[in-house]
């Protein structure tokens, strides 16, 4: 349930492209600082937004430095550090250790089930600094967890423990902003969950897998129906992002929530309907000929 949280690249100024790489490296940063190399391979676009977004909300002291890195060996690209870049690594490698035992679950992959006994310890140590955090994520994923091994389709609900997961993550204090940061990761959370699902979905029923949405997967207004709730889904948060007084880098947030997130969709549905038109256009060719 990676990597949906992306930027728009097409529609942002180089500027604004080099201040969200910043902080993209930013986070990069922090994850090896933390937790060593290891950490870096778990750094998401995601977690980019998260610290984005913190950052501009509570206006932390931020570094701005420049680095060379692996992926940018020859020239210096610029950082920008600060306490939610640190916080966002803790929360990727949180996130990361439960995709890895879910995948060792669902799908037995052993590179996964690996991964995530070497990062146990690092698990454990962010269980410790967030306790209470940490504890009711731990319950809500156990619950999911339970859900699906119950084969559960009722897509509302899955979509909301997953919704108030995010609404964990995203909402690091409680103070006056809580209730919109809550209100925005769960409905982010929810979009997050489904879209990954749809994604999934002829994987899923292939390989005899769980997923929320087999038994609509048939039906003739199945396409409409999911584009009509990721639609309503994204307002939701939206409307909870509108209400945070937010300033710096305000439009990049916008060009992830109002245009990147639908970058995956999009991709999905026009090969999907893409193949759907070349079957029909094959058969159709069978036949005339």
């Amino acid at each position: 349930m990676f990597g949906y949280i992306i930027i728009n690249k097409g529609d942002m100024k180089f500027k604004e492209f080099d201040i969200y790489h910043s902080y993209y490296c930013g986070l990069c940063q922090a994850l090896h600082r933390q937790y060593g190399k290891l950490g870096q391979l778990c750094l998401t676009y995601d977690m980019t937004f998260l610290v984005m977004l913190l950052s501009s909300l509570y206006e932390p002291e931020t570094k701005v430095s420049g680095a060379k890195c692996i992926a940018h060996p020859f020239e210096k690209h610029t950082v920008r550090d600060n306490i939610f870049s640190s916080y966002g690594a803790d929360m990727n490698i949180l996130l990361a250790c439960y995709k890895c035992k879910d995948d060792w679950v669902d799908e037995k992959k052993l590179t996964r089930l690996l991964y995530g006994k070497l990062m146990k310890s690092s698990q454990r140590k962010i269980s410790a600094v967030y306790e209470e955090k940490v504890r009711r994520i731990d319950h809500l994923m156990r619950e999911l967890s339970i859900q699906e091994k119950k084969k559960n389709q009722d897509i509302d609900q899955m979509a909301g423990i997953f919704g108030s997961i995010m609404g964990e993550i995203m909402a690091v204090w409680e103070d006056e902003w809580q209730s919109s940061l809550r209100g925005m990761g769960f409905y982010l959370g929810k979009f997050i969950y489904l879209l990954d699902a749809y994604e999934d979905i002829e994987e899923d029923i292939k390989q005899g897998r769980y997923n929320p949405l087999i038994k609509k997967f048939n039906d003739p207004d199945f396409e409409e129906e999911i584009s009509m709730i990721l639609t309503m889904i994204m307002a939701e948060c939206c409307k909870e992002f509108e209400k945070l007084p937010l300033i710096d880098n305000v439009d990049i947030l916008r060009n992830i929530l109002y245009s990147g997130v639908w970058y995956r969709y999009e991709a999905v549905r026009a090969k999907r309907e893409g193949n759907t038109a070349g079957a029909a256009n094959g058969s159709q060719g069978v036949k005339n000929a």
